[in-house]
């Protein structure tokens, strides 16, 4: 067997020697953690597992405990950590940072400690929580600042026509917000979340209501007002006659379903109106009640002239809205067939 040269020997113990100076260097870091070592960004680099949780427990664990605020519109949230059943597992941090010290080669870890290089590592803290209590927290939020646009709109009343203005919507990120509170819980420099939330804009604009009711009525039968708005705005108000007790002019919205000009009378087979009952007078008869014109509301019931001015004022028809003859004539001339109305 081939002797080895002395140089190649000496060289051999050479390294030996070096292998064992780096792995006894390497024993005497074991409990050490290295330089560059990082939980939850507080740097535990160069200490002692026991000081590294001292660091953790001040550093992270602390902070961790106190509260996280929503900034969101609307009222804000506070989530604590008692309601967030938050732990934070300082032992097994302090352990995650030492076991990511001592990955790799024993030569390789040692050449990085002597050469004062830095392992680059950021651990997450260890934190355990409800993930129930942020949900349900998130949909508090959620509830707060989601609002449905409202579309501009006229509430009609016997008494007039009121405007709603439109209004903007809001709809919140949810999915976002769940994500950022799970993170912030996690890091001690983050106790403020802020909440982003989409405008949601309606269909009908304010500036658009005139153009959707060019024409409008409304009656106020206590008052024995009929108006009429164009565009919104009213043009006229009119004395009438509504209907009398026990034959009241229907309440509610309506629209004209039908004009006439000397409309032929269709009498009701009921007991007022004695021998006519059932029979169809022909319009601009004097048996025909219902004068020069016609606007056709509900179940019989409609907007007509009337001879009779003495009875505007008062409850006096039979369930229909009586004008003077001059008045609606002008008013048929104005409002087409489905023109709302609105009887209060």
């Amino acid at each position: 067997m081939r002797r080895l040269s002395p140089p190649i020997v000496a060289l051999l113990a050479v390294a030996l020697a070096g292998l064992v100076g780096l792995y006894l260097y390497d024993r005497s870091r074991a409990d050490t953690v290295a330089e560059g070592v990082n939980v939850a960004g507080v740097d535990v680099g160069g200490m002692s597992v026991e000081k590294a949780r001292v660091m953790i427990q001040g550093q992270v664990a602390a902070p961790l405990e106190e509260p996280i605020r929503i900034s969101a519109p609307g009222p804000d949230h506070v989530l604590t950590a008692k309601r967030a059943r938050l732990r934070t597992d300082v032992e097994g941090s302090a352990a995650a940072a030492l076991a990511a010290s001592r990955e790799g080669f024993f030569v390789t870890r040692a050449i990085r400690d002597l050469s004062g290089s830095r392992a680059g590592v950021d651990l997450r803290a260890r934190v355990s929580y409800s993930r129930r209590a942020v949900a349900n927290l998130v949909r508090r939020v959620e509830r707060d600042v989601n609002r449905p646009p409202r579309d501009a709109t006229v509430k009609p009343s016997g008494a007039g026509l009121n405007r709603v203005s439109a209004q903007t919507g809001r709809r919140l990120h949810t999915e976002a917000l769940a994500n950022r509170l799970r993170s912030a819980i996690r890091r001690p420099e983050v106790r403020k979340v802020k909440v982003r939330a989409d405008v949601t804009k309606p269909k009908v604009l304010t500036r658009e209501l005139a153009k959707r009711y060019p024409h409008y009525i409304t009656v106020d039968r206590g008052g024995f007002r009929l108006r009429y708005y164009r565009n919104l705005e009213m043009k006229s108000s009119h004395r009438i006659a509504v209907g009398k007790v026990g034959l009241e002019t229907p309440a509610g919205p309506y629209s004209i379903q039908n004009k006439a000009v000397d409309p032929a009378w269709q009498v009701p087979n009921s007991d007022w109106a004695g021998d006519l009952a059932g029979r169809t007078i022909p319009g601009g008869t004097a048996e025909n009640p219902l004068k020069a014109r016609w606007m056709g509301i509900f179940d019989g019931a409609g907007i007509h002239g009337t001879d009779e001015t003495g009875s505007l004022g008062t409850n006096a028809s039979h369930g229909c809205i009586r004008m003077a003859i001059p008045e609606v004539i002008e008013l048929y001339k104005r409002v087409p067939v489905k023109t709302p109305i609105y009887i209060g």
